[in-house]
């Protein structure tokens, strides 16, 4: 049977350990912890998450360390953002390679048609029917920019 995601980081982290890899360990360590709080707040303790879910927390850990890395340099703190810089490299070994542009806008684009939508008012529309399809396959923010330029552009 293929190893689940929980299973591969905790396996990881025995060899960051063992390798006295410290950067790397505290990055699964502070994963680690991410996905315990996602069990509990989902009350999933006893069976835990599936890969998708933890996907999901790992998604949501990578977005925060790149919004960190924006508001670091804003600040003139290149330090932080560099450790920052580090974590993420980190947390997007355990992502899937995110959909090429050309992908995502066929999907974008797919969704626009089924929901109908005319103008940037219907971006809550077509949001729900392609979130479903891209989950983890392509960050928020990409997903929201290219839907945006994409209903912007006169039909």
């Amino acid at each position: 049977m293929a190893e689940n995601l929980k299973s591969k980081i905790a396996d990881d982290q025995k060899s960051a350990l063992k390798g006295r890899n410290a950067a790397r360990l505290s990055v699964l360590r502070m994963l680690a912890a991410a996905i315990t709080g996602k069990e509990i707040e989902l009350r999933k303790k006893d069976i835990g998450l599936s890969d998708d879910e933890v996907l999901g927390v790992i998604s949501s850990e990578a977005k925060k360390r790149k919004d960190s890395i924006a508001e670091y340099r804003k600040g003139g703190r290149e330090d932080l953002a560099k450790k920052e810089e580090v974590e993420l490299k980190i947390l997007r070994e355990y992502l899937p390679p995110e959909l090429p542009d050309d992908e995502l806008l066929r999907v974008v684009l797919a969704g626009i048609r089924e929901a109908g939508a005319a103008s940037e008012a219907d971006f809550g529309k077509v949001m729900k029917i392609i979130m479903p399809t891209l989950k983890n396959k392509a960050s928020g923010d990409r997903i929201s920019e290219m839907l945006q330029r994409e209903l912007k552009k006169p039909a």
